[in-house]
Formats: structure tokens, sequence, C-alpha cells
């Protein structure tokens, strides 16, 4: 599957990857981690390159300056940032075997090969192929892609209407879009809202979304 990126030339620009903590809020314990992603002891997921660090930056101010109907203040929430190629390979697979054990099948099963190629296509829309090829690595192992969403002023993660990471057309940007329109004081108008004042921020602080 071809990416948005794949015709762009990669020339590393040096910049190294920075901590977000302590000055972003990042969900603990890790996500990945906690499933058994094979970080390594000493490798932080939790961080980026400084330029992207900068732009997270004005995308926080930029948000500092709205708030949410129900819950008031915002922050930025930091759900996952850099990912080795071995992490992200043990990611996609755990995501292709967590969506054949939601439809009801084994994937082992040689009378289900249509549909788990069918799960991997489904899965390799939201998720970038592990490859080692410097010339095509997925974003997250670049230190330069970032998962994120928002949360209260406590650290509370608010409501999107749909999780991270879910494979389905609940991920897409816009799946509340039309409901929101028809009606607007309803709950997917409350999550598509806070879905545009996320891409908001982000679009003013130069921080873009790709699949991940």
């Amino acid at each position: 599957m071809r990416r948005p990126w794949s015709d762009v030339v990669i020339d590393d620009c040096g910049e190294p990857l920075v901590a977000l903590k302590p000055q972003f809020l990042c969900l603990e314990p890790h996500p990945y981690a906690c499933v058994g992603a094979p970080y390594g002891e000493d490798a932080d997921p939790y961080r980026l390159r400084s330029g992207v660090l900068k732009r997270l930056v004005t995308a926080q101010q930029l948000l500092s300056r709205r708030s949410d109907p129900e819950v008031g203040d915002l922050q930025l929430a930091i759900f996952d940032a850099w990912r080795p190629i071995r992490v992200q390979a043990f990611m996609v697979d755990h995501s292709i075997q967590e969506q054949c054990r939601s439809l009801g099948f084994d994937p082992s099963d040689p009378l289900k090969t249509q549909a788990l190629e069918q799960v991997r296509n489904d899965v390799a829309r939201f998720w970038a192929p592990p490859s080692p090829d410097p010339r095509t690595p997925p974003p997250h192992s670049t230190g330069g892609a970032v998962d994120l969403t928002l949360a209260d002023s406590s650290g509370e993660p608010l409501e999107m209407g749909g999780e991270i990471d879910a494979i389905g057309e609940q991920s897409v940007p816009d799946h509340h879009a039309e409901e929101a329109e028809s009606n607007p004081e309803g709950t997917a108008a409350l999550w598509h809202g806070r879905r545009c004042l996320l891409n908001d921020v982000n679009d003013g602080g130069g921080v873009r979304k790709t699949s991940q």
C-alpha cells in the first residue's frame, strides 16, 4: 500500500531524539509496553525529533487558548511517539491477531485465508509496514511521528468517539461529521468538535498525522 510520503526522498536532518517528559503529559503505563512490545530497558518511547517537539509546544500553546464545553481547560496527551522497527513489527502482528480475535476466527486456520488477507489489508490502512529499508521507514521509527489525543486539566483523556488504534471507520477523522451536522446537540457533535479542535491546533503547530 502506497503512503502519502512514498515519493518523498528522505534526507536525515540530524535532529536528535529528545524526551517529551515532563513537558507533556505521557500516558502511563505505555500502552504498547503493556502488551509486550520489545522496546528494551533503555528505549524510552516518549521521545521525538527536536523539531517535532517544538511544533508540539506550539500546538499546546494554541490549545491552552481553547476549552471544551464539558470539561473546560485542555492539554495534549501523548499516546505514543518514537517506535523502533522491532516494535513496529510486533505491533502490526499484534493488531492483526487482535482484529482476527475480535472477528471470531483463528488466523492459523487454513480455511480462513481469505478472511486473514482482508484483516491484513484493514490493518495496513492504519499501520505502516515495518520496513527496514532506510528509504521507506515507518514514520514513528524516524522519531518524526506522534500519536496524541486531548485530555482535561487533571490528565484524563477525553472521549473522542473511537479508541486509539481502532481498526475501522471510527478511526477516520471525519467519521462523526455527518451525524454531528444532523444533530448539533448530540454526543457525536461533541466528539467531532474535539477531533476538529485537535486537528486545528496540530495544523497550527505544524504537526501532521500519518498512518502509523
